[in-house]
Formats: C-alpha cells, sequence, structure tokens
C-alpha cells in the first residue's frame, strides 16, 4: 500500500495509537508526514479532529506544540464513568471485613495485584500531575513498586526504588535511618548514588500509608541527594492516626476502621482521598 493511498481514517488510527503507546512524550509531526507522505497541513487537520473526540469522549489530552521542533504530545486522561467505576468496585472490595488484621492493621496488598485496578490507579495519578514538573517517581520495595512503575510511564519519567538493604550489584549508595511508623522501630533505607540527578523534583508513590513514617523516611533520602520532594501520592491511606504532615500529600481512598454499636463489630469504611473527590 502506498502511502499517500493511505485512507484519512486509517491514518487517524494509527496516529492515535502511536501517541497513545508514547505517553507525555513529543512526537514530530514531520515523523508522520514523512510516515504517510502528506503535507503537515493535513497533519494539522487530522490532529484537531483527533482533539474534538478525545476531548468529547475523554479520552486523553492532545496538546500540539508550535515551531520547528514541536509537534504533539498526549497525557492520559480517566473518563467520570471510569473513575465512578474505580470508586464504586473499591468501595465493595476495600469495606470486606475480613481485610481486618490483629493489631488494627488492613490487609490491602492484594489490591493492586488487579492489572486493571493498577492501570487506572496509575491513569488517575498521572493526571492529577501532569502540569506539574516531575523528573521521577520514587517508591519503596513494597507492593507499591507496580503502581509507581505505571504512573512513570504515564508521566514519561524515571521511577526508582528504594531499597531497604542492598546487594553486592549495587554499588555505592546513601542511606537514611527512619522510624517506621508501623511498629515504630528504627530502619534503614537506601539508594544508589546514581540514581538521581541533583536538583531533581521527585513525586513519592506508595500502595499504603498508615502514619507517615515510611514516607518521611523517603523525603529524607531525596533531600540527600540534593533533590526535591513535589508530592506524596498513595493508592489508600488509613487515617485513624491524625497529624500527618507530608508535602503536598494526596491519596486517592482512605480506609478506616470503625465500631459499630449496633452491630457489636468493627467494620471499613472507605471514602474517597482528595484526588477522587
Amino acid at each position: 500500500m502506498e502511502k499517500n493511498k493511505v485512507k484519512r481514517n486509517t491514518r487517524l488510527i494509527y496516529i492515535s495509537q502511536y501517541l497513545m503507546e508514547r505517553p507525555n512524550q513529543l512526537v514530530s509531526l514531520s515523523y508522520f508526514a514523512d510516515f504517510f507522505g502528506i503535507a503537515k497541513s493535513s497533519l494539522s487537520e487530522d490532529i484537531q479532529l483527533m482533539k474534538e473526540v478525545f476531548n468529547e469522549y475523554e479520552l486523553g489530552y492532545l496538546e500540539t506544540i508550535a515551531g520547528v521542533s514541536g509537534g504533539v504530545v498526549y497525557s492520559p486522561r480517566v473518563s467520570q464513568s471510569d473513575r465512578e467505576k474505580l470508586i464504586q468496585t473499591m468501595y465493595e472490595v476495600m469495606s470486606d471485613t475480613s481485610r481486618i488484621l490483629p493489631g488494627n492493621y488492613i490487609q490491602l496488598n492484594d489490591i493492586l495485584q488487579n492489572p486493571n485496578t493498577l492501570i487506572e490507579a496509575a491513569k488517575v495519578i498521572a493526571e492529577y500531575y501532569k502540569d506539574e514538573k516531575i523528573d521521577a517517581v520514587m517508591t519503596i520495595e513494597t507492593q507499591g513498586v507496580g503502581l509507581a512503575a505505571a504512573v512513570a510511564r504515564y508521566l514519561n519519567v524515571e521511577y526508582v526504588v528504594v531499597r531497604r538493604d542492598s546487594s553486592e550489584t549495587t554499588g555505592p549508595t546513601i542511606s537514611v535511618n527512619y522510624v517506621s511508623g508501623s511498629h515504630q522501630i528504627v530502619k534503614k533505607m537506601e539508594l544508589p548514588k546514581n540514581s538521581l540527578a541533583p536538583k531533581s523534583q521527585v513525586l513519592i508513590i506508595d500502595d499504603f500509608m498508615r502514619n507517615g513514617g515510611t514516607a518521611n523516611g523517603l523525603i529524607s533520602l531525596i533531600n540527600e541527594f540534593d533533590c526535591d520532594c513535589i508530592g506524596t501520592c498513595v493508592f489508600a491511606e488509613n487515617t485513624l492516626k491524625e497529624g500527618i504532615d507530608l508535602p503536598q500529600y494526596q491519596s486517592l481512598f482512605k480506609v478506616m476502621i470503625v465500631y459499630n454499636n449496633d452491630k457489636r463489630e468493627f467494620e471499613l469504611q472507605v471514602e474517597t482521598g482528595e484526588i477522587l473527590s
């Protein structure tokens, strides 16, 4: 099939798929012009049509950048119906009282093992932070690694995983001690020296927060790299303990253990966090 005979609808499908596979990456119109053998003016009309469709059906954001080095950038968007579906599903899943563990802990580690939940949550977070200047996403070696990696992909930035123990292949590291919020004991976390460039703007992502001990440790580690924490975002938090003081702290869900006097039993109460409210 000759490039100059490609039908417009075929071209639109290809361009849409190409951009959605490369979120927050600047793609030059010259690439599409050369690929299809058409003028940039025709491509501009295509992009304008795609903008209208993406906006009407809440498929994502398309931003065009003028100039010789300009092009088009796609960033993800979660439709209102998909948000409501995620909220309803999580209300049902996280309110299951069998998740209450001894010591008033809540078992949530399995939730982000569902790839659909993980991807939808990552898109919500990436959309929320899309206008922030972020150089890297950071997490610690827990269940939040998958979520952090997905958010980093949609933001088109690197992600770094902080370890509690180094290996022989890690190389030189920087480490800090922190007080574990769950057990009130001193622990250590560390990161290879080449993980972050100085002055990087770092977004912390985690799966669950109880009282902020780990997040404060991550912030201390970020400071050791001469970088700045621009925000902390978790999938779910337990708000039984107040007074969490973190930079630009946000969550998707709040999960609380409450006592039902009528039933004389503990229940889980689920609410949306700031990002989904």
